[in-house]
């Protein structure tokens, strides 16, 4: 089953997990389907990931653990939604709770899944995620576009 459409070629997840066992296999899964994988073992290494040399270009979609110590899931979605308000996550918990899901929802979450997840509903949302993504920076490109063919007197 192709998961990604031939214009969405090799997209790129930052995983979040403080489990570093489950962040490895997850990432080996999700790099056998051809995607792209970078890992963080915590909310404040994935926000160091994202600065760094404006690394969330990088990346189409985070992946995002709820349930961390520190920083958790939903402080760290803050801050990147903060910063990075294009980039699609999807977080992730073995300890869902119906006010963490809502919580995450209104903070800017694209989706919301328990661990562990099923490998296919979870690259089905990484794909949904990238085109949503990918969708929204088309629009913002036409537009700028218009505004400089207005200026322009186009």
């Amino acid at each position: 089953m192709a998961y990604l459409s031939s214009t969405l070629v090799h997209p790129s997840v930052l995983l979040v997990d403080d489990e570093a066992p489950f962040l490895e296999t997850l990432s080996k899964r999700i790099a056998k389907r051809e995607l792209k994988v970078a890992s963080a073992l915590s909310g404040q290494e994935a926000l160091d990931t994202l600065k760094a040399e404006d690394g969330a270009s990088n990346f189409d979609v985070v992946i995002l653990d709820v349930k961390m110590p520190g920083m958790d899931g939903l402080e760290t979605l803050a801050a990147i939604k903060l910063k990075h308000p294009n980039l699609e996550v999807i977080m992730l918990t073995g300890h869902a709770t119906v006010e963490s899901a809502i919580e995450g929802m209104k903070a800017g979450a694209f989706d919301y899944l328990m661990k562990p997840c099923d490998i296919d509903l979870l690259l089905a949302k990484i794909n949904r995620a990238v085109v949503k993504k990918r969708e929204h920076e088309e629009k913002i490109l036409q537009a700028k576009a218009q505004m400089i063919a207005l200026r322009r007197g186009y």
